[in-house]
């Protein structure tokens, strides 16, 4: 045969690889991300749940004092409680350096508003507590428990 009548041909290309199924480092990094999403909903299920408990042991506290002296010093011990969390010399406050602690408590925290504290230091002290002037505290301080115990 004269080498003018050989018929070549082009190199044949293999076909492209198919999109499905991925590659096994693909599937490891879909289970990556589902095992973080997994972690952060639970998570976040936790600290909400813990959340709640901790509204739950306040209102408990709070709603088995007899009358509004006793809310205020159920309340005060809560907060009292809930301030060692963040500073633990705040468990050995009292009188004005405690108002200045409960309105002020640094770090980033919430406080309680001026009458709030005041009614907070001398309340329980008091012989009558206006029921008003306790749930307004009660109210106010809740939100500062919270906040206060959920603090890491």
């Amino acid at each position: 045969m004269a080498p003018s009548a050989l018929v070549l041909r082009d190199i044949h290309q293999p076909p492209a690889p198919a999109w499905w199924p991925p590659a096994p480092g693909w599937w490891l990094l879909v289970l990556a991300l589902l095992a973080v999403a997994l972690a952060l909903l639970a998570w976040r299920w936790r600290a909400r749940r813990h959340r709640r408990r901790l509204g739950a042991l306040y209102d408990a506290a709070v709603a088995a004092a007899p009358t509004p002296a006793a809310q205020v010093a159920a309340i005060s011990e809560l907060l009292r409680r809930a301030a060692r969390r963040h500073d633990p010399h705040a468990a050995t406050l009292d009188g004005e350096d405690w108002l200045r602690h409960v309105r002020e408590p640094g770090g980033g925290l919430p406080g309680l508003p001026a009458q709030a504290a005041r009614l907070l230091r001398d309340g329980a002290y008091r012989r009558d507590v206006a029921p008003a002037e306790a749930e307004a505290l009660r109210a106010a301080a809740r939100s500062v428990f919270l906040a206060w115990s959920l603090r890491r």
